[in-house]
């Protein structure tokens, strides 16, 4: 009889336990996804598009792989000044995202020619929820932030991009501290 309780009253406690534990788990575990489109590139110059696509997406899946998140990317270029919400809507809802990062990357101009540009870079993104609510934005200028002057334009871009990722990372949390962070 003494063994039937013992058996008993150990397996309520493990059970208590295991229930305990199981209610303490965060609901915010789940992986979130984030979609991001082709960054616009200013100026609008074939040239440069595809290698700064190729920097923009390296730095965003390097600073992905830490996380617990997955990364989804859209091969569109929205325009960032004037965003469709509808069209934020559609794509993360036929990707199944969490959030979408609208992103710009701006070359400075220096010189008189025409196609002269330095390294330095201002990466600006946007950061939409789900139902195509402005969340946040951010901006990072290599030159101001880092003051880099020497370097490739491929380095700037990459360090532009982790800088804004980290921007709204650091918004993120200032909004809703309760809130999982991306």
């Amino acid at each position: 009889m003494k063994k039937i309780i013992f058996f008993t009253a150990v397996t309520t406690f493990l059970f208590i336990g295991f229930t305990s534990v199981k209610a303490q788990k965060n609901t915010d575990d789940k992986i979130k996804k984030v979609l991001y489109f082709n960054p616009e590139v200013e100026p609008d110059i074939d040239e440069i598009k595809d290698p700064t696509n190729n920097a923009f997406f390296d730095a965003v899946t390097d600073n992905f792989s830490n996380r617990r998140n997955k990364m989804l990317r859209a091969e569109v270029q929205v325009p960032f000044d004037s965003i469709d919400q509808q069209t934020i809507v559609d794509y993360c809802l036929n990707n199944d995202a969490d959030f979408a990062i609208v992103s710009k990357v701006r070359y400075f101009k220096v010189g008189f020619g025409k196609y002269v540009f330095s390294n330095q870079v201002v990466v600006s993104m946007k950061l939409f929820g789900a139902d195509g609510t402005l969340v946040t934005e951010t901006d990072h200028d290599t030159y101001r932030k880092n003051m880099r002057l020497l370097g490739s334009t491929v380095n700037s871009v990459k360090i532009g991009t982790e800088g804004a990722i980290k921007g709204i990372i650091k918004k993120l949390r200032k909004l809703k501290p309760t809130e999982a962070e991306l």
